[in-house]
C-alpha cells in the first residue's frame, strides 16, 4: 500500500509536469502565460487589439486628475463619456479640455458642453483627414507642402502620451495583468500619487 501511494504520488507528480510543460511555449515562461486573460474584454476593429482600454484625464503638468479602464470595443468618445459624467461638479477651475480627433464624434463636443460646461478642443495636424486638393489641370502639386510626412509633434498632445509613457515603466502596468478593471485603477492611481510623492520630496529637498 505505502509503495503503490508512492508510485502513484510519483506518476501524478510527472503528469502534472507534463502538462505545465505543454503549456509553455518557453521553459522559461511561466504556465498559463499564453492563456486567455479573465476579466471583461473588447476587440478594438480599429487597433486589431483585443483587451482593454485606459482613459485618462490629465492636467497641463501630465498630473491624473481622472482614470477609467474599459473594454477596448468601447469607442473613444463613448470611453470619454464614462470618464467624464462621475466629474460633473468637480474640478471649479476647470475650464477647457484638448483631446485628439478621436473624440470629434457621436457629439462629444457637444456632449461635454451641455453636461459639464467646459470646452473641448481637438487637437489634430491642419491637413488631417485630407484626401485630395482641386488643382488645375497639368498643375505640380507640392505634396510635402500639403501634407507632410514623417512625425509632427502636435501642441499638448504629447502631454497626456507622456503620462502613459510615465506609467508604462512600472512592472504591474506594463502589461494588463489585472481580472477587474477597478483592480488595474487602483494601480494606476499607486503609481501616479507615487510619482507625485517623489517629486514633492525633490523639490522639498
Amino acid at each position: 500500500m505505502e509503495t503503490h501511494a508512492h508510485g502513484v504520488t510519483r506518476t501524478g507528480a510527472r503528469e502534472s509536469w507534463a502538462r505545465a510543460d505543454a503549456q509553455r511555449s518557453d521553459h522559461r515562461q511561466p504556465v498559463g502565460e499564453n492563456e486567455s486573460k479573465r476579466g471583461p474584454r473588447g476587440y478594438d476593429g480599429g487597433k486589431k487589439v483585443k483587451g482593454r482600454k485606459r482613459h485618462l484625464l490629465v492636467d497641463t503638468n501630465g498630473l491624473m486628475l481622472h482614470v477609467l479602464v474599459h473594454e477596448a470595443n468601447i469607442q473613444d468618445h463613448n470611453g470619454g463619456r464614462l470618464l467624464l459624467a462621475p466629474l460633473r461638479g468637480c474640478f471649479p477651475r476647470l475650464k477647457l479640455i484638448w483631446a485628439d480627433s478621436a473624440y470629434k464624434k457621436g457629439g462629444f463636443v457637444e456632449w461635454v458642453k451641455a453636461t459639464l460646461g467646459w470646452e473641448v478642443e481637438i487637437v489634430e495636424h491642419p491637413w488631417s483627414g485630407l484626401r485630395g486638393v482641386w488643382a488645375p489641370k497639368d498643375a505640380v502639386i507640392d505634396w510635402e507642402q500639403i501634407r507632410p510626412g514623417g512625425f509632427h509633434v502636435l501642441k499638448w498632445r504629447w502631454i497626456v502620451e507622456r503620462t502613459f509613457a510615465w506609467l508604462v515603466t512600472w512592472r504591474r502596468l506594463s502589461k494588463d495583468y489585472e481580472v477587474l478593471p477597478s483592480s488595474e485603477e487602483a494601480w494606476i492611481y499607486i503609481a501616479m500619487i507615487r510619482i507625485m510623492l517623489k517629486r514633492l520630496a525633490q523639490n522639498s529637498s
